[in-house]
């Protein structure tokens, strides 16, 4: 199981790099503004792509949903195998 958990934790980690590292560079490229300039008065060129962020916000949520979903499909079975287990058990002592 730790070897799941180290193969799950590198994809999302290579995930997490591919997702930001266009955004660190955008923002080592970029130069603070010296004066304050209203939103509608800066060229497009100058504003935050937001689909990368976007899209970053959505892989990192559907990476937790689905981290989410292995545990409880893993907790089930380990009580799907304890009831069988108990039954069994019952059966062979002829308890009712």
């Amino acid at each position: 199981m730790a070897a799941i958990y180290r193969r799950v934790a590198v994809v999302l980690f290579a995930l997490m790099y591919c997702a930001a590292a266009p955004l660190s560079a955008f923002a080592q490229t970029q130069e603070p503004p010296k004066v304050f300039k209203p939103l509608d008065q800066l060229p497009p060129t100058e504003q935050i792509p937001a689909a990368r962020l976007l899209i970053a916000a959505y892989v990192i949520v559907i990476i937790a949903v689905f981290l989410y979903l292995v545990s409880v499909a893993r907790r089930l079975n380990t009580v799907q195998r304890e009831v069988e287990r108990l039954e069994a058990d019952v059966k062979r002592t002829g308890r009712a």
